[in-house]
C-alpha cells in the first residue's frame, strides 16, 4: 500500500507544478508579425492577445481589406509561437516525469 500512496503524492505534486507553470504561460509573451512588420500582435504564451500595432501607412480607407487580412495574420503568427513557447514550458515541466511512452497532457 505504500507505493501506492507515494503515487499518489507524486501525481499530486506533478499536479500542483503543472498548475504553477500554466499561471507563469500568461507571463511569457511572444510577437508576431505580417507585411513585413507592418502589423504586430503581442500575446501571452496562453493566448491572451496583449497588443496590436499598426503601422500608420495602413490606416487609410482604401486600405481597410489588407489590414483586416494583415491582423489575421499577424494573429495567427503570434498563436503558433504562443504555442511553441507553451510547448517548450510544459516539456521542461514534464521532463523526467515517469511517464508512460505517448502520454499526453491536457493541455
Amino acid at each position: 500500500m505504500n507505493n501506492l500512496e507515494d503515487i499518489m503524492a507524486m501525481a499530486q505534486n506533478v499536479q500542483a507544478e503543472l498548475a504553477k507553470a500554466q499561471d507563469g504561460l500568461d507571463q511569457i509573451e511572444v510577437e508576431g508579425a505580417s507585411g513585413g512588420g507592418l502589423v504586430k500582435v503581442k500575446a501571452s504564451a496562453k493566448g491572451r492577445i496583449i497588443g496590436i500595432a499598426i503601422d500608420d501607412s495602413l490606416v487609410q480607407v482604401s486600405e481597410k481589406q489588407m489590414l483586416e487580412d494583415l491582423i489575421v495574420a499577424a494573429f495567427n503568427d503570434a498563436r503558433a509561437k504562443a504555442d511553441a513557447a507553451s510547448g517548450e514550458a510544459m516539456a521542461k515541466m514534464t521532463q523526467g516525469l515517469p511517464l508512460p511512452p505517448g502520454f499526453k497532457l491536457p493541455f
